[in-house]
Formats: C-alpha cells, structure tokens, sequence
C-alpha cells in the first residue's frame, strides 16, 4: 500500500522520514531547566519507536517563563550542554529533534501537574508571573504584572537567543509556543489582551508581539531550518479569539517566514467549552490549510493509523501529531504500518520482533 502517512516530507532543508510527530509535552521533571535521564528516556524511546519528528515539551526561553520549576529551558550554556545527548540519540535513530519554544505568562509560577499545577507563592519557590495585562487567568491565579514595550522587546529578543540555543543544542526545527493560555496566544485573545496601546486592540496590534518573536526568531536561525508555530485556533469562549482571526494570523505569519501551522485549541479561559470528539481539532487545521496555503498539523486525539492516514489523503493537514497516544504508545508508528500493511524499517535491535 502506498501510504501517505509514511511518506516523506521536506520542510526548508529538513527531510521526515514520514509525516508522524510526537506532540509537545510537558514531563514537569527537569531541575533548573535542565534535561535529564528521564528526557534521554521519553524522547529517545519515540525516536525509537518511529517517529519522524521529534518535538520537546514547552522549553522556557527565560526562567521566569516556565510553567512549573520542573519544566525544561534554554536560557543557558549547561541547558544546551544537557540537550545535545538528547538530539544525537534522536538523530541517530533517523528521526529529527525538534523544541517547542515557550512563555508561560500569566499561566506560569505554577506546581507541577502531580501537585495540582496550584499558583506558587515566593515562599514555595514561585515568581512573578506577567501578561498583556493585569488581568489573572482565573480567581485562583496571581495578577500578573502588565509587560511595559521593553519587556515586550526583551522577551522578544529571549526567544531568538533561545532559538540560536536551541540550534547550538542540535534541534533541526523550531517551534513557537503561541497556544493554550500562555504569553504569546494572551497576546492573540481579546479575553486577556486589553491594552491600549500598539499591542492590544484591533487585530493587527494583538498580533504585533506574536510577529516580532516570529521575525527574530527567524532571523537567528539559519534559512535552513523550519520554523513551526503552535497556535490555538480558538478560546471556545464567546468574545475570544477565533477561527477567523487565526486564518488571518496565519497568512500573516506565512508571509513572515512561518514553514507551518500547528492547529490546537483552548487554554485560555477557565470558562471555555470544548466539545471533545475524535479528531476534534482536524477541522481547524483543514480551514487554515485551505485559507492560507500554509501546511498544517493536525493534533487531539487522533488515535488510530487509518484516521491519520485519511487526514492526510483527504488534504486536512500535512504532518500528524500524537500526545497521549505517543504515552501509551511508544512505537505507535512501528504498529501503524502493519496496520496500513506498509513496509518500514525497524530498529535492527527491535528487527526479530517485526
């Protein structure tokens, strides 16, 4: 069978050897931001397993813009140390490494998940967290400090730092973080962006942060590498941002030198509603493929081979990304071509069990 899912894809100068992505996810297990055996572990063992990207959890571009102190970052020399084992092990197993990029903003400062992902005072280790505006997440979440236009162009400038980091570290795609809830997508959403100013308002101004991290990140990076963006495609909330406004953004951002748009959803507002379904968020994905001309990825919960197989035969997305399905499912991929009865090559270690 020709398959579509295990074909190659090209993004700039980087080849997959099919269109299967392990998603971004937090681990919530690093110690000042740096990786660990457990990261060797997770991300090795679904390069093993088949996957042709790699992408690691949300990786804070300053310390103050993690999510949780477990979370991983690339703000420094060690942490590229620490990664470089990581992405030659990825590498060595033919897929490619790539980092998901992030800010946590008002969302930040937070317990790990195991803890109940609870605000954290200074006293238990937790820091000032800050936002478009002061406006918190929710009753339970600190008032973040509104970011004065340096702050904005600091951060700005901490992304593409991280971006050059992340390419000394080894990682051959970069990804954006710019969805559910933290700095960037606060930016995007009229729900949590209420500034007066040049970023806040219309359209074009709430965009203006999310395009300048995209500008210098773009050009601290060689032409070479893609550069992803993961992008909520709504808040699910009335009044929040939408469809239509994520259409706009990503033919922007395509414009801006964007390889790819990574369609999720949510994360914004506590009061949101989500209807979840198979595939809930493929729909999303196919409208800004279509609208834009930007290759897309489809992610949230696609769970069987011959589900991601039609997406992508039916021109819905480019590439497919699995999160919870890659956690019970290390070799997923291995199993997803005998299913679609495509023949791949195994890990010679793993050939005796094909």
């Amino acid at each position: 069978m020709k398959s579509k899912l295990f074909s190659s894809v090209d993004f700039r100068d980087v080849k997959l050897r099919n269109r299967i992505a392990v998603s971004p996810m937090c681990m919530y297990s690093a110690e000042e931001g740096l990786p660990n055996s457990w990261h060797m572990v997770h991300l090795g063992s679904r390069a093993v397993g088949g996957a042709g990207l790699v992408i690691v959890e949300a990786t804070g571009v300053l310390p103050e813009g993690r999510i949780s102190p477990g979370c991983l970052g690339i703000w420094n020399q060690d942490q590229v140390n620490a990664f470089k084992p990581i992405t030659e092990f990825i590498k060595s197993q033919g897929s490619v490494a790539g980092i998901q990029l992030a800010h946590a903003g008002r969302k930040a400062s937070h317990s790990v998940s195991w803890e109940g992902s609870k605000p954290l005072s200074p006293e238990d280790g937790g820091w000032m967290v800050v936002g478009p505006s002061a406006l918190a997440y929710s009753e339970m979440t600190a008032i973040p400090k509104a970011m004065t236009q340096q702050e904005i162009l600091e951060t700005a400038n901490a992304f593409a730092l991280a971006a050059k980091r992340s390419i000394n570290a080894g990682f051959e795609v970069i990804e954006l973080h710019m969805a559910h809830g933290y700095l960037l997508h606060e930016f995007l959403s009229p729900l949590s962006n209420k500034r007066t100013d040049e970023y806040g308002g219309s359209l074009e101004n709430r965009m203006r942060f999310p395009l300048l991290v995209i500008d210098e990140v773009r050009r601290n990076i060689p032409e070479s590498v893609p550069l992803f963006i993961r992008v909520s495609a709504t808040d699910w909330a009335e009044g929040g941002w939408d469809l239509s406004e994520c259409v706009e953004f990503a033919k922007v951002a395509k414009s801006h030198g964007v390889d790819l748009f990574d369609c999720s959803s949510g994360g914004n507002v506590p009061y949101q509603k989500i209807s979840l379904t198979p595939q809930y968020q493929v729909p999303f994905a196919k409208e800004v493929r279509a609208q834009s001309g930007l290759p897309t990825a489809a992610v949230g919960l696609i769970t069987k081979a011959e589900e991601a197989e039609q997406i992508l035969a039916e021109h819905q997305a480019d590439l497919i990304l699995l999160g919870r399905e890659f956690l019970r499912q290390p070799y997923w991929p291995l199993q997803a071509a005998s299913n679609l009865g495509v023949e791949i090559q195994w890990p010679r270690q793993y050939e005796r069990a094909k």
